[in-house]
């Protein structure tokens, strides 16, 4: 065996296959049991094999990286398959995006590999607060990219991920990876006091599944927030080819309004997906109001547009807008957090002379709004906060809103460019995520995605999956009667504190 690991080829195939296994893990499979094996494996296979070189480490990790997004972010590439032009580029999107995430497992796995006179549950946690760090940077460099997460392996077991909502997903992430590693104690020379404090981590991975259920049942802390007005989440499931096909935008407001099915005398929010209307701009909207006649004054209508602001430099927005039947401006939200590539162009002077362009919007990149302010509703018939997101928004944990005074989260999402995949599912439980974190309902409205109502500690109240178009409605939703512990004391600020336990941690270690 021990000259089967001595070959580096045979060494760097394992590593990549247990990286691939490792997506397995994720959604929409959530196999989490993987990653005790395939992280602990992994470990084992670095500090055991003496053969390896700082260079081997690195290599290693990239490796394990690369199976890893290679996986589970190849629909990256099917958003490409909309425009022929794009086409070319799809080889290269597969093969770019994983390798450069890879560096962000390769880096740590390099700096480990500083560490090998350390003790192996010491070993452990370096591994692990390093790791952890560098998905944290991951998630906030470069507009930040924080897909696919180790913790998102844990989405489906609700109770475990409440912990999010005092230690946030990047501690509790950082946390887990721990939790992945501590079998490989069992495989290595150990001493009797790193086994006793092993079994302790290993209970700690029991215990958050009970603290977590403890805090579903506990009823005292949250209220039913009964409205005399109805909230209806529009689920569609239109073709996204229709970006490319102006002709079809008003048999798609018909398809939409004959889903919302508006009562007249009903006070009525309506919630449509991201770019419902995507060849009509903001200011020209007014033509489609022989359509909006259908509803009434008790109805509001919440839906995604471009929005074109011509003043000094041409500027277009990827907008949330709400209106009345007379199509009057109620509220604007111009979405703060753009997809690279997708809906801007990084040094876009550059790329343009060789030909690339946005996905979303393809002869001029989006631009980025300033604010993301709170939209208060109060009229006779409504009376309603909401913190608006836009698509991929949802996806930054702890930087949603500094305000807490509001009543729910309001996502609109447009998940075409996914097609028929798995990305559909990873973008979805992000949702799950925020709402246990900041303790806040989230209505989510998307086009061949995932809609749902989601209450305050992440239980799916309703669902209505990407591949059927439908309508959820609800006449109220729930609230915590006090803010979550994560977004009291700075929401990522546990992250950071956390880093300082690890380290003072590895240091009374070291000392024993």
């Amino acid at each position: 065996m021990k000259k089967l690991f001595n070959n580096k080829r045979i060494v760097y195939f394992i590593v990549f296959t247990l990286g691939a296994l490792s997506s397995f893990s994720l959604p929409p499979y959530n196999l989490f049991l993987i990653n005790f094996f395939t992280l602990s494996f992994f470990f084992i296979l670095l500090v055991e094999n003496k053969s390896l070189n700082k260079k081997n480490y690195f290599i290693c990790g990239w490796l394990f990286g690369f199976g890893y997004f290679l996986l589970s972010l190849y629909w990256i590439a099917i958003s490409l398959t909309f425009d022929t032009s794009l086409k070319i580029l799809i080889p290269l999107s597969i093969i770019i995006i994983p390798s450069f995430l890879s560096l962000f497992f390769a880096i740590p796995v390099y700096l480990l590999s500083f560490f090998h006179k350390f003790k192996n549950l010491n070993l452990i946690l370096i591994f692990s607060l390093i790791l952890g760090i560098f998905e944290f940077i991951r998630g906030h460099i470069l507009t930040g990219f924080p897909w696919n997460l180790f913790i998102y392996s844990l989405s489906n077991n609700i109770s475990y991920i409440q912990m999010t909502s005092f230690l946030g997903t990047y501690g509790l992430n950082l946390i887990t990876i721990t939790f992945f590693l501590i079998p490989a104690i069992l495989f290595l020379k150990n001493t009797k006091f790193e086994l006793i404090l092993s079994f302790v981590f290993f209970s700690a991975f029991f215990l958050f599944f009970l603290i977590g259920e403890s805090r579903i049942n506990e009823q005292s802390k949250i209220s039913k927030n009964q409205k005399n007005f109805q909230i209806k989440i529009i689920s569609s499931n239109i073709d996204i080819k229709r970006f490319y096909d102006s002709s079809k935008e008003e048999e798609i407001i018909d398809e939409i309004i004959k889903l919302s099915d508006p009562k007249k005398e009903v006070p009525t929010l309506f919630i449509w997906p991201e770019g419902t209307l995507t060849s009509t701009y903001l200011k020209d909207i007014d033509k489609y109001k022989t359509f909006f006649k259908r509803f009434s004054k008790k109805h509001l209508i919440l839906f995604g547009i471009n929005d074109l602001n011509e003043e000094d430099n041409v500027k277009i927005y990827n907008s949330l807008v709400i209106v009345d039947n007379e199509l009057n401006i109620k509220a604007l939200y111009h979405k703060n957090n753009l997809v690279p590539f997708g809906e801007f162009l990084p040094i876009e002077s550059i790329l343009n002379k060789i030909g690339l362009r946005s996905i979303t919007n393809n002869y001029l990149s989006f631009s980025e709004g300033d604010r993301r302010d709170i939209i208060n509703i109060n009229n006779n018939d409504f009376k309603l906060s909401i913190l608006p997101l836009i698509c991929y928004e949802i996806i930054y944990s702890g930087k949603l809103s500094k305000n807490n005074n509001y009543d729910l989260i309001i996502n609109i999402s447009e998940d075409g460019w996914f097609g028929k995949s798995i990305g559909p599912h990873q973008h979805f439980v992000h949702s799950v995520f925020r709402a246990i974190e900041e303790g806040k309902s989230i209505i989510r409205s998307s086009n061949n995605g995932i809609s749902a109502i989601i209450d305050p500690k992440g239980k799916i109240l309703k669902i209505n999956e990407s591949t059927t178009s439908g309508v959820l409605s609800i006449y109220g939703f729930e609230k915590l009667s006090e803010i979550t512990i994560f977004s009291s004391y700075g929401r990522n600020n546990i992250f950071f504190y956390l880093v300082l336990i690890y380290i003072t941690l590895i240091f009374f270690l070291k000392r024993q």
